[in-house]
C-alpha cells in the first residue's frame, strides 16, 4: 500500500528502529505512547484491520511475536489492544497490536 505509514516503516523509509522483528512482523515504539512502554506489533503483510484478516496462522504468528518481544525485553505484565475500525479508535489502517506496560497515560 503506497500511502500506508506502517508499510513505509516496514520498508525502511523512516529509519524506524525495530525492537524486535521476524519474517512475519516488526515491533517498534509508538510515537505517541500511552504508557511507560508502548510498542506496536505490525504484520509485514498489509492487512487493513482484524476484520480483513483471514489468515489464522498469521494471527497466531502476531500473538507469538507479542510473547517473544515481551520475553526479550523482560516485560512480565502488559496489556494488549487491537483497535478495529475508526469508531473503535483505529487511526492507522494497517492491522497492529498495541503492547502497553507500566504507568498508563490514557
Amino acid at each position: 500500500m503506497d500511502n500506508c505509514v506502517f508499510c513505509k516503516i516496514i520498508n525502511g523509509e523512516f529509519g524506524t528502529e525495530f525492537v524486535y522483528e521476524n519474517e512475519y512482523a516488526v515491533v517498534f515504539k509508538d510515537i505517541n505512547p500511552k504508557a511507560e512502554v508502548h510498542l506496536l506489533v505490525v504484520p509485514r503483510k498489509h492487512v487493513e484491520s482484524l476484520n480483513e484478516l483471514d489468515d489464522e496462522a498469521l494471527l497466531g504468528k502476531l500473538m507469538m511475536a507479542v510473547k517473544d518481544v515481551t520475553k526479550k525485553l523482560g516485560i512480565k505484565s502488559y496489556k494488549t489492544l487491537i483497535n478495529t475500525g475508526k469508531e473503535a479508535g483505529q487511526e492507522v489502517f494497517h492491522l497492529h497490536i498495541h503492547i502497553l506496560s507500566g504507568q498508563m497515560h490514557f
